[in-house]
């Protein structure tokens, strides 16, 4: 009875991250497009915008990269973090305080520590790759 489940289970959760990482990949386009329709109808481009936009492309590497290779660096989430920071200092500056603002900056500094620990603990203490298994453990 267990082994029949298994089974199951093993085709089902490739299809349902499949079908997952799909729709990540649809709505990041989706809103990509309309980013980008917004900028030609306004006849304008800001570098928010800009940011939004590798934002997007951050998201689709994520995506392509977690197809390849079938897991996905921390460092890409962090990455699009600190983005994300930066373009709200940018859009609401004027709406924060200063105690506000340099936090921002301290947690954009906090995500700039992390990648540099990550990276640090990928290089010194890498993951055993077990027997049979290509070392793919270096990623774009």
């Amino acid at each position: 009875m267990r082994d029949p489940v298994r089974a199951m289970g093993l085709k089902l959760v490739p299809l349902i991250e499949d079908l997952g990482l799909f729709a990540v990949l649809a709505a990041t386009v989706v809103a990509g497009a309309m980013e980008v329709w917004g900028m030609i109808s306004a006849r304008q481009v800001n570098i928010t915008d800009l940011l939004l936009l590798f934002i997007y492309l951050e998201v689709i590497s994520m995506v392509e990269i977690y197809w390849q290779a079938g897991k996905l660096p921390v460092r890409m989430p962090l990455y699009i973090a600190m983005v994300a920071l930066a373009r709200y200092l940018m859009l609401d500056t004027g709406h924060l305080t200063t105690l506000q603002i340099f936090s921002m900056a301290g947690a954009i500094l906090l995500l700039a520590f992390s990648v540099l620990v990550v990276r640090y603990g990928h290089i010194r203490l890498p993951y055993p790759v077990p027997p049979g298994k290509d070392d793919d453990s270096e990623f774009p």
